[in-house]
This record gives structure tokens, sequence and C-alpha cells, in this order.
């Protein structure tokens, strides 16, 4: 190992960073909202609105993901509807694409893992909350989705990883991330070995960071099921 290449390319790698994170942030952000639209379309009793909502979840959960994004990069150019739009300037960009394709198939995966989290929320406490009159816009916000992100946290945190393990796909069409700048390094030096070591330490510390901060947060929205002292009991 010769350790003044692994600094270098470390710094290197490390300027690549804050590309990952904006794709990841976006994906993410853009993602999640989506992915609350195609579940309130999903829990729907209108059969039309469900049943879209499971189409498009089957698309992009079935999918792979590499094939999704190389047929929004190459194959949105080859209509002339889309070309010559007011959206060309945007969707011609590689990084615009990657974030697209990424929020996309993220949102397929999210929407059932919140509609997972809303059935596991007591029709008890929806009746309960019901018998005091409360509203159904009051009733989701401070019942149904509470209770439901609490129950989804868990698989929601394990997508939000996989997505940024997701962020490095983007390389393949021509986004200049960590994965992305590791390959061009490889290309110049043929060192794979320290190249992808660096890259896979970065990765592991970005995800650790994650794990964390869902860790943190999942603590904080359950303190009213952790043990209460003996002390305080008495």
């Amino acid at each position: 190992m010769d350790f003044t290449f692994l600094s270098s390319t470390m710094i290197t790698l490390l300027q690549a960073v804050p590309m990952t994170l904006l794709l990841f942030s976006l994906s993410i952000v853009s993602g999640g909202i989506l992915a609350l639209v195609i579940v309130a379309l999903r829990v729907s009793s209108n059969p039309i609105l469900s049943g879209f909502a499971k189409g498009y979840i089957f698309v992009f959960r079935g999918s792979p993901l590499l094939i999704q994004m190389f047929l929004i990069f190459y194959g949105l150019a080859q209509f002339s509807i889309i070309r010559y739009s007011f959206l060309w300037p945007f969707l011609r960009e590689p990084v615009v694409c990657a974030i697209l394709s990424l929020a996309l198939c993220t949102a397929g995966y999210t929407a059932e893992i919140f509609r997972g989290g809303i059935r596991a929320v007591s029709p008890k406490e929806i009746e309960a909350a019901r018998s005091i009159g409360m509203s159904r816009l009051l009733l989701v916000r401070r019942i149904i989705a509470p209770i439901a992100f609490r129950h989804a946290l868990p698989a929601y945190s394990t997508e939000i990883v996989l997505m940024m393990k997701s962020t490095a796909l983007a390389s393949l069409v021509t986004v200049w991330e960590v994965t992305g700048v590791a390959q061009r390094l490889i290309s110049h030096t043929y060192r794979t070995m320290e190249v992808f070591l660096c890259a896979a330490i970065i990765y592991l510390v970005l995800n650790f960071i994650i794990l964390q901060a869902m860790a943190l947060l999942e603590y904080s929205l359950s303190r009213h099921r952790r043990a209460i002292p003996p002390a305080l009991k008495a």
C-alpha cells in the first residue's frame, strides 16, 4: 500500500462528496414528496387512482434502477415534444436526469413503506379520534401520520441508505460523484484496489452518519415506549 497515493486519492475523492450529497439529498426529498402522493392514491377508495399507484409501484420496484436511469438519460431525447419543450434545458443535464431517476425509483419503494406504516395504525385509535369529533385532516395530522411514520422509520432508514449507495450509478450517465471520480482515477493510474478502498471508506462514513441520525430520530420519536424507571413508578 502506498499511503502517499492513498492520501492524495482520498483528497481527490472528498472533493466529489458534495455532488454525491446533492444527488442524495435532492432525490430523497423529491422522492419522499412524490411517495406521499403515491401512497395517498394507493390507499384511495377510487379504483382508478389506486390502480395507477399500484402500476407505478410495480414498474419502479420491478425494473432495475440502472435501466430506469438509462431510459431517462438517453430515451427522453428521442421525443421531439420533450426536446423542443421548456423542460429540455433541464432534462439534457446529466445531474437532473440522475436526480429524476433516483427520485422516481425511491418514491415507489417509499410509498410501499409508508403504506405499511399506515396499515400498522390501530383502528381503535382512529375510532377514538373520530369519537371526539376530529376532522379527517386533523386525524391524519395528529394520529395517523405520526404513528405511521414511527412504524415505517426502520424500513425507511434502510431505503435511505440504499439510496446513498445508489448514487454511485450516476457515474454511468457522466455525473462525476465519488464513484465516477474513482473510475476516472483508476483509468489514469490503474490502481483499482487503493482507489476503490478510499471510495468504500467514504461511503461507509456517510452511511454511518445517516444511520446514526435515523437512530437518533427513532429514539426521540419513541420516548413514550421506553420503560419508566422504578423510582418514578413509586
